[in-house]
């Protein structure tokens, strides 16, 4: 794949989790590290792509070549993904959280004396990934994640359809040296009448190999296409 396959494009990645706040010493959060993120934004630099890489709170160094935006909750994704567009392609790779709490305490809440417990109501985020799907400045190519522990295939192919995306890479989270936290992963990535496994590998070699599904996809200037075997 030609090195600067992706001049003059404009990629807009998500990355890592995000931290819905409890009050000023809590949150709820997930155990995204970035890392699957980070690497097809660097991917995509190298590639010569223009990119916008919008980071939840992570724990990772800034990739040169690219412009960083950090964020910590899902409204502040939402708001920050939607400010960079339009693009040729977003691919979100962020664990966004489904749901936040609907009031923040002022002060750290204490623990009950007589030991009961706490009850949080909590309410839905933004989808931010539907809403980049049906967005009037939508990006060509609109890529999708899907962490699941079970029936991967279908609820993937289920969010795909349901969401209007383009692609979704799913990979079954909680199996010991993949996903979550790890360096390595393995995804399977379905598209309308497509299929391809990639991995299990190092996810900066995922990264590369989504990023020819992209450019290939992008190429055509047909996202529904299937994409040329880069193999």
């Amino acid at each position: 794949m030609s090195a600067d396959a992706l001049v003059g494009r404009r990629i807009v990645v998500s990355a890592g989790p995000t931290f819905e706040d409890i009050d000023p010493v809590r949150f709820l959060g997930n155990r995204s590290s970035g890392k699957m993120g980070f690497a097809i934004a660097v991917a995509a630099a190298r590639r010569g792509a223009e990119v916008v890489l919008v980071a939840g709170p992570v724990a990772l160094p800034t990739p040169p070549g690219l412009q960083r935006i950090d964020v910590r909750s899902a409204a502040q994704m939402h708001a920050a993904v939607r400010a960079a567009l339009p693009a040729d392609a977003y691919i979100g790779a962020a664990a966004v959280a489904d749901f936040a709490p609907a009031e923040v305490a002022g002060g750290k809440i204490k623990k009950q004396a007589d030991g009961e417990g706490l009850t949080l109501q909590l309410v839905r985020t933004r989808d931010v990934l539907a809403e980049v799907a049906r967005h009037p400045r939508r990006p060509v190519l609109v890529v999708g994640f899907a962490a699941e522990t079970d029936n991967v295939e279908s609820h993937a192919r289920g969010k795909l359809g349901k969401k209007n995306l383009d692609l979704i890479c799913a990979n079954r989270v909680g199996l010991a040296g993949s996903g979550f936290e790890s360096d390595d992963n393995a995804l399977v990535v379905y598209g309308k009448d497509f299929e391809r496994a990639l991995g299990p590998a190092p996810k900066t070699e995922l990264a590369e190999a989504l990023l020819d599904i992209v450019v290939a996809r992008l190429s055509t200037g047909d996202a529904s296409a299937p994409a040329r075997d880069q193999s």
